[in-house]
């Protein structure tokens, strides 16, 4: 029995050493200044006695409990300690009750330390807060969990929330050397040393954990020859060997339910995204050592496929997937390579975070719940009584299955919420979201811009806009029209980046965008017709997909009773009265009061000039109304879809009708001729080339259309039309014309002009 005393017959200390170590003062608490050190709140709210309840939240080792026994031996309170794995709503009531018996007999108050309080259900957690909140129990909760998730919300309200952290190395050192040289806990009464690197490597794989290093420190101490206990003075040599055995692997700090495994995950997660594979790897491998589900990480996987990758790499979802798949085939430990595979490869692949536009969505119908449009909405049921369906374009109609329609509610037109990004396949598919998306905003900021000011015209051509619907402007053959008007107007000229570029008639965007595009370092400028669509322009460049700064937004004059401004008005709205290049389509779009066409385009030529910059050139893309579609045409070409009745009619009245169309458009009041406009501009100092271009394209023409096209009140042509055939024949041809147009798409043609005009 000797070996169990020392040479003078005293005990060694009993008991672990982590317990022994314990601080019992609050300046032997180490490692955790932040909430206990001098000057800090709960320093002075345990020297004056005065705690409220507390809870204490950290990972485990960093002493949570210590600092509970701290505050025992501080207080004057009582102090009830429980443990919440072992205690139950029993224990909690007869603690309870004598906390009241001291309250009560003696004013004493009790402090009730609840150790791992997180372990409680909520009944039990229930069964403590009526004390609380009358004042019988201060309660000290101590748990490993986040105790706004954990605890009962409850008692988090009433407590003051304390966050311990891992212990760093220099803490954990002091931790062993107070260890080593405590005569009465420790193990001061001998010679410890070690081997170089070897208390190193205890504190290295203790991680933070004061409790994982003191308990290592014992089992190498205690186990290393000679035998336990020596003599008093005798040395005691750790060797490295000792040390790796007292604490062969470090201790994977995970749960699978609380905070470790919550940060964890996001660390992967957010290695991922990062494209750190190296990271990815060392997180994924530690969730995975520590035995969290595979069937976890791939659901995490699989959502990040489609959160941070997305369109970027449309394949990385099915990769995933099929990793997922392998694993449920093979299990462990072959399934790390399809683990580590879809890890990898969403790690290394191009990201996008584009379908995160879905929740800017959620937050718009959050904010308003808007009506479907009508064309939008179902036409099986409702069409007749309210006209459910009218106007819609079907796509697959039209050669590229697509159409320039609004999709989007009345109140969100212009709105985006799709970004595409330029990385990956993304980026491939950039460009034509894009051109869809100002192609679709022409259509709207055209029906935006219709003023009271502006009356029809009725050019029957396609680059004609007339308030009276003469051409539907949400269908796919009108975009293609768009389109090509705009490549037509950019075509063979070589706009340099810091270039200035003047665009008459703006108010669709579709050539002010691409002056943004051409010109990035220059201006784009553009002329629009009332301040309504210049706030809606301004609008639409936010919105477009491409983030722009306000100096780089385009700069938009309002002109309303004139076709161009003159050198004074350049200056005050756009800084500068000089161009490289003016691009023009739509001539004379709306009448101008006190100016005849002549008047007009001699104005418009000299102006032209005026603000051209040396070698500058002036771009026209117009349709000479004379030269448009007529109706009396349309009917011949397509005359073949009527039968019975209505192609009679149509036979007898044809004649009339073209007869008639040719005296409106001789007389129409806003019609001009190639020929005027030339010689217009040579006067000016231009040296203009003419070219004449044959367009087409199908077109879905509705009953709206036809309505308005034979209202003989509001339309100039249809009032025309009323006068000289009279009422009943209009009435017949609208028939007609509603007929055909009922069959599907119309083919319409006119004659367009193209000018390259130079200055000389």
């Amino acid at each position: 029995m000797d070996e169990l005393f020392s040479a003078d017959g005293a005990l060694p200390p009993s008991g672990p050493l982590a317990d022994r170590m314990r601080p019992r003062t609050l300046d032997e608490v180490i490692g955790q200044d932040h909430i206990v050190g001098p000057g800090r709140l709960l320093r002075r709210s345990i020297q004056a006695d005065r705690l409220s309840s507390l809870i204490f939240y950290g990972p485990p080792g960093t002493g949570k409990t210590s600092l509970a026994r701290v505050i025992a031996n501080t207080t004057k309170s009582s102090f009830e300690s429980l443990n919440a794995v072992l205690a139950g709503v029993k224990d909690i009531r007869e603690a309870i009750d004598r906390s009241d018996d001291r309250r009560r007999l003696y004013g004493q108050r009790t402090i009730l330390f609840v150790d791992e309080v997180h372990r409680w259900n909520k009944a039990q957690q229930d069964a403590l807060l009526p004390w609380v909140e009358n004042g019988t129990v201060i309660l000290i909760g101590a748990t490993t969990e986040n105790p706004f998730f954990e605890v009962n919300r409850a008692l988090v309200s009433r407590s003051r929330i304390f966050q311990l952290k891992p212990l760093t190395e220099e803490a954990l050192f002091e931790t062993a050397r107070r260890a080593l040289a405590d005569k009465e806990r420790g193990y001061g009464r001998w010679q410890v040393r070690f081997e170089s690197g070897a208390l190193e490597h205890l504190v290295e794989v203790a991680s933070g954990d004061a409790r994982s290093l003191l308990n290592a420190l014992e089992l190498a101490v205690e186990t290393t020859p000679p035998r336990w206990p020596p003599e008093d003075g005798a040395e005691i040599f750790i060797s490295m060997e000792a040390a790796e055995e007292s604490i062969q692997r470090r201790a994977v700090l995970y749960d699978k339910d609380g905070d470790y495994h919550f940060d964890t995950i996001s660390a992967f997660i957010k290695s991922v995204r990062g494209s750190d594979p190296d990271a990815a790897l060392y997180w994924l491998a530690k969730m995975v050592r520590a035995g969290e589900d595979p069937a976890f990480i791939f659901r995490r996987m699989i959502i990040l496929a489609s959160e941070d990758v997305g369109l970027a790499d449309p394949h990385a979802l099915s990769v995933v997937i099929s990793c997922a798949e392998a694993f449920d085939r093979i299990g462990f430990p072959e399934g790390n390579f399809p683990l580590a595979q879809a890890a990898l490869y969403l790690a290394t692949a191009p990201k996008s975070n584009s379908a995160l536009a879905f929740f800017d969505a959620l937050a718009e119908i959050e904010k308003e719940d808007t009506e479907v449009p009508k064309h939008l909405k179902d036409g099986s049921r409702d069409k007749e009584g309210f006209g459910h369906g009218e106007g819609y374009v079907y796509p697959h109609a039209y050669r590229e299955h697509w159409a320039a329609q609004q999709y989007l509610p009345a109140a969100l037109r212009g709105k985006t919420f799709y970004n595409p990004s330029e990385i990956g396949y993304e980026g491939s598919i950039r460009d034509e979201v894009l051109r869809k998306r100002e192609l679709q905003a022409a259509v709207i900021l055209q029906d935006l811009g219709k003023g009271k000011d502006e009356t029809e015209e009725l050019s029957w051509s396609a680059a004609s806009r007339g308030r009276e619907g003469w051409f539907k402007r949400i269908e796919g053959s009108r975009s293609r029209t768009l389109l090509e008007d705009r490549d037509l107007l950019y075509s063979d000229i070589p706009i340099k980046r810091q270039d200035r570029i003047l665009i008459y008639n703006a108010d669709e965007g579709l050539l002010l965008w691409e002056a943004l595009r051409r010109a990035p370092e220059g201006l784009a400028a553009g002329l629009v017709s009332q301040e309504q669509n210049r706030e809606a322009l301004l609008h639409f460049a936010g919105q477009r997909g491409v983030n722009l700064e306000e100096e780089e937004l385009p700069q938009i004059m309002v002109l309303k009773g004139q076709d161009l401004p003159d050198r004074e008005e350049a200056i005050k709205a756009f800084g500068t009265d000089r161009f490289e290049y003016i691009l023009a389509r739509d001539l004379m779009r709306r009448p101008l009061p006190g100016l005849s066409v002549q008047e007009r385009l001699v104005q418009f030529a000299q102006r032209a000039r005026n603000l051209l910059a040396p070698e500058g050139l002036l771009r026209i893309l117009a349709s000479p109304p004379r030269q448009g579609q007529r109706i009396a045409n349309l009917l011949e070409r397509e005359q073949d879809r009527l039968t019975g009745p209505l192609a009679e009619t149509a036979a007898s009245l044809l004649p009339k009708l073209r007869e008639a169309e040719e005296q409106f458009w001789a007389s129409y009041s806003l019609a001009w001729d190639p020929g005027d406009l030339e010689a217009t501009l040579r006067s000016a100092g231009f040296e203009p080339k003419l070219a004449y271009l044959k367009r087409r394209e199908e077109r879905l023409v509705s009953e709206t259309d036809t309505r308005s096209w034979f209202d003989t009140d509001r339309s100039s042509w249809g009032k025309y039309m009323g006068e000289t055939l009279g009422a009943e024949e209009v009435a017949k041809l609208k028939k007609i014309v509603t007929a055909i147009a009922r069959q599907g798409p119309l083919v319409w043609e006119w004659e367009a002009l193209h000018i390259h005009a130079a200055t000389v």
